[in-house]
């Protein structure tokens, strides 16, 4: 990772079906953090059309030109960005978040959990393994919205040399404080910096709740929104999370051998 870093989450309205209007969106967000110093971008989750699930497969078939026109900001803006997009693969389709780095794609991560709540396993099909990826920030793992209930995740991606976990969501008001819990707890107990970038305003019945963060080694919050429209810019420095690990050593202090594998 370097030494220091400008990083940012894109909080949006996400316009359910309107491909057009949200990648008008998120191309201006990119543009205005990229003034800001930014190196690396997160979007929200299915930030294309949203939950659509009547026309999933139309927009899932608009994925490849999106994502074409996230390389060529990637490489123009010098930037890696990070955000989910409806993939499909024969007749599934998957939850899928790319990570693009100097106009490639470096590396792609299927949803692993499935918002049973929700329907979303109606709909949508769960991947398989996880991501950790290296790129010209660093080293970085990817979680989508619901995986943030599974702790074991984070672990195994922190485990595998993760420095920062990007996070597109799409969560709901009624769990706000969840939200919040959850994303200082996965950076505390892995001693990892998070940017998370939630969705904002209504989709149908649901309401989302913005408050997308960027958080430190240390749990810290280093900048955060309510539930408006916004860009969030922060600074992280590779000291901080080196300093955080030697002062309190809970990499050194597992005892794998004691927990085994869980059923």
């Amino acid at each position: 990772m370097q030494e220091k870093l400008t990083v940012a989450a894109l909080q949006f309205n996400v316009k359910l079906g309107n491909i057009e209007k949200n990648l008008e969106q998120a191309v201006s967000g990119l543009k205005y953090v990229s003034n800001e110093g930014a190196r690396l971008t997160v979007l929200p989750e299915m930030w294309s059309a949203g939950y659509d699930y009547r026309r999933l497969a139309e927009h899932a078939d608009a994925t490849p030109r999106i994502l074409n026109t996230i390389c060529q900001l990637s490489e123009e803006l010098n930037m890696v960005i990070v955000g989910s997009l409806p993939e499909k693969d024969g007749d599934k389709i998957y939850n899928t978040a790319t990570v693009v780095d100097g106009g490639k794609i470096k590396g792609s991560y299927r949803k692993l959990h499935m918002f049973s709540t929700m329907g979303e396993d109606r709909f949508l099909s769960p991947g398989d393994k996880s991501l950790v990826v290296s790129t010209s920030v660093g080293r970085i793992g990817v979680a989508i919205c619901y995986d943030l209930r599974f702790p074991e995740l984070f672990r195994k991606m922190a485990l595998e040399g993760a420095e920062i976990i990007c996070i597109p969501a799409e969560w709901p008001i009624p769990r706000q404080e969840h939200w919040r819990t959850l994303l200082r707890a996965r950076a505390i107990e892995n001693q990892l910096f998070v940017v998370a970038a939630n969705c904002c305003g209504q989709q149908g019945k649901l309401e989302f709740c913005g408050m997308s963060l960027i958080l430190s080694a240390r749990g810290d919050i280093l900048a955060e929104k309510d539930e408006c429209n916004a860009e969030i810019v922060a600074t992280i420095e590779q000291e901080e999370m080196v300093a955080y690990r030697k002062q309190i050593q809970c990499y050194t202090d597992r005892r794998p051998e004691i927990y085994g594998t869980l059923p």
